[in-house]
């Protein structure tokens, strides 16, 4: 899980509830800095556990480079609402056309599309079902399959809680287990969550059929990238330098099948964005910008 350092929306940037013909969407918008040509606008989605606030160490590096950024809690994370227990309403398909049903609401222009980890997988689902609305598809510290043994351990682990636990208790159980000695890796749902209030109202704030299904998503997910790599956009494939979610050989590999630009951010590892957001920033940045020169 990516840690924000602050919750708090950056300087210019606009929260907000983003109407869609699917629903409507909690967002964090940040226009294109005052003063600087506006070069394109970005959708955002966040991993599993995570939300729209992981990437606000990035808006203002991307703002100060014209774009536009909107990052978005999906359906049932975080600020946006979905159905408590019904886990078909999260499928992966329906994930994917609220994407597809945010970037018909964002902008008329094509889009830039990021994914972090669970939202690269939900990203690379939309744009194979429509990559028209988008400009390029950026799969941050998202790999080519399902997650890592280790991981998809945490994931279960998370599973069982939530069969006999509510949201309150299940995370009462993280905190005990943080503040306990590490003496195993399965006795750690997430290793990086502290006690702090913005990030335990944010955990309340996911539905629970919504963390169950994603997480059997990121634990059976299949090899889609030769799939990927007939759709005719540019991609990038970008990492921290450390990754037990995906290992960092294989998403090199992944680039290679498609083709993509590869940007390894020494010093960070699952979340780059929160890491190291000033070189992820510029990395993503440069990337764009290449995209504009004929």
């Amino acid at each position: 899980m990516s840690r924000p350092a602050t919750f708090v929306p950056p300087p210019g940037a606009r929260a907000y509830a983003l109407r869609t013909a699917r629903g409507e969407f909690a967002v964090v918008d940040t226009p294109a800095a005052d003063g600087v040509e506006p070069r394109g606008v970005a959708l955002l989605l966040p991993g599993f556990t995570g939300s729209k606030e992981d990437f606000n160490p990035l808006h203002l590096p991307l703002a100060a480079r014209g774009y536009r950024t909107v990052a978005v809690d999906g359906r049932g994370q975080h600020e946006t609402d979905g159905p408590e227990d019904d886990e078909s309403a999260y499928a992966q398909e329906e994930l994917a056309k609220d994407v597809l049903a945010q970037a018909e609401a964002i902008a008329e222009e094509p889009l830039h599309l990021l994914g972090h980890s669970l939202g690269g997988q939900i990203s690379r689902a939309a744009v194979l079902i429509d990559h028209s609305p988008f400009r390029s598809l950026t799969l941050m510290a998202s790999g080519p399959a399902r997650i890592s043994a280790s991981q998809a351990q945490r994931v279960r682990l998370l599973r069982d809680a939530l069969a006999v636990m509510s949201m309150a208790q299940v995370w009462e159980a993280i905190q005990a287990m943080e503040a306990a000695p590490e003496d195993t890796e399965a006795g750690r749902l997430d290793g990086g969550l502290d006690n702090r209030d913005d990030l335990r109202r944010r955990w309340l704030g996911n539905k629970p059929a919504q963390l169950l299904a994603t997480g059997r998503q990121l634990c059976a997910e299949p090899d889609r990238v030769a799939e990927l790599a007939a759709v005719p956009l540019p991609f990038h494939v970008l990492s921290g330098a450390l990754d037990d979610t995906w290992p960092v050989a294989l998403l090199d590999e992944m680039a290679l099948r498609l083709s993509a630009r590869r940007t390894v951010i020494e010093g960070a590892e699952h979340s780059p964005n929160t890491d190291r957001p000033l070189p992820t920033a510029r990395a993503i940045a440069d990337f764009w910008d290449e995209l504009l020169t004929p």
